[in-house]
């Protein structure tokens, strides 16, 4: 499921992220959600969530 609508969102999911450094390259980073950044409903480029690691992207896939 694709990360650019916040209602699919929600702590403590596993998720695969892109980091700003990796936008480029498209790599992703799996992990759990701790917290949700973006305010709004949804986001064309995915919703923006901190990982309980501490890395900050934008969702691109909900496992």
């Amino acid at each position: 499921m694709s990360g650019t609508e916040r209602a699919h969102i929600q702590r403590g999911i596993e998720v695969n992220i892109v980091l700003k450094k990796d936008q480029r390259s498209g790599n992703l980073t799996k992990g759990v959600v701790k917290d949700i950044l973006t305010k709004s409903p949804n986001h064309p480029h995915g919703i923006k969530v901190r990982l309980e690691s501490g890395d900050v992207g934008r969702v691109k896939e909900i496992l």
